[in-house]
């Protein structure tokens, strides 16, 4: 097993991975609030590319919401698995977005600062997250990119589990994953460093890389 020293060291790790990009005009980095943020700061800084947020939330079963239904994107996405939203009743589904929409709008005002909606029409754009557990969130990152027009979508993540990797797999265009080892461990085991990131540290970064 390798671990990180921190997120940024675990930038430069996938900003490695990640060459055959730089200078491709039509790449943006995507890093997913809070976590993704600091490492993709660095694989945007190595490849020359725009950095911005992409603030996703899932939609999770009211009873389980780890099991995602569904998930919403800026620009009012929402992506539904059908299979699993049937299972529930249009009240329940009506109040986990309403709690979720307020949320991700929480977190748009603050990260966008002002800056234009997110546009991913006709761009390479390239999700990137601190690990991968169960894999949800970069699944639903991966539908809403798509659905805000992206060409081709790559996710960049140092590690995760083997079920999550191969389920991206069949959802991204590429995956770039260093590690995703059969005995997944929490993805804080990865890293020596592995503090919660701030929203302070998510403006800064977004700030130094305008």
């Amino acid at each position: 097993m390798t671990t990180y020293r921190d997120r940024t060291d675990a930038g430069r790790m996938l900003a490695d991975r990640l060459t055959a990009l730089v200078g491709d005009p039509d790449v943006i980095v995507l890093g997913l609030v809070r976590g993704g943020v600091p490492v993709a700061e660095v694989i945007a800084q190595r490849l020359g590319a725009p950095l911005d947020v992409l603030v996703v939330r899932k939609l999770g079963m009211p009873w389980a919401p780890e099991v995602a239904f569904g998930a919403l994107g800026p620009g009012d996405v929402q992506v539904l698995n059908d299979v699993v939203a049937n299972r529930l009743s249009p009240d329940d589904i009506a109040e986990v977005r309403r709690r979720e929409q307020a949320e991700l709008d929480r977190r748009e005002r603050l990260y966008r600062g002002g800056r234009p909606q997110l546009d991913l029409a006709g761009r390479t754009a390239v999700i990137v997250d601190d690990g991968l557990a169960t894999g949800a969130t970069a699944r639903a990152a991966v539908q809403v990119a798509r659905h805000l027009g992206a060409r081709r979508v790559v996710v960049a993540v140092p590690v995760g589990s083997q079920e999550a990797y191969e389920m991206l797999s069949a959802e991204a265009d590429q995956v770039v994953c260093p590690q995703h080892p059969p005995e997944f461990m929490a993805v804080s085991a990865y890293y020596d460093d592995f503090h919660e990131v701030s929203d302070d540290e998510v403006t800064e970064a977004l700030t130094a890389t305008a």
